[in-house]
């Protein structure tokens, strides 16, 4: 019977994060993060590559 709960709960738990995840992703998007992100992003690889 223990197990069950403890099943239970794990499936209470992922679809929870993941729900805030993605609510947390889009409030990134929607203040224009992503953006910034990818700029630091292609700094970075130019940086590591050597041209920048």
């Amino acid at each position: 019977m223990n197990g069950e709960k403890r099943k239970h709960k794990i499936n209470f738990i992922a679809p929870g994060l993941i729900l805030a995840g993605v609510i947390f992703l889009m409030a990134g998007i929607w203040r224009g993060e992503a953006y910034t992100v990818f700029m630091k992003a292609v700094n970075i690889c130019l940086e590591c590559i050597g041209v920048g």
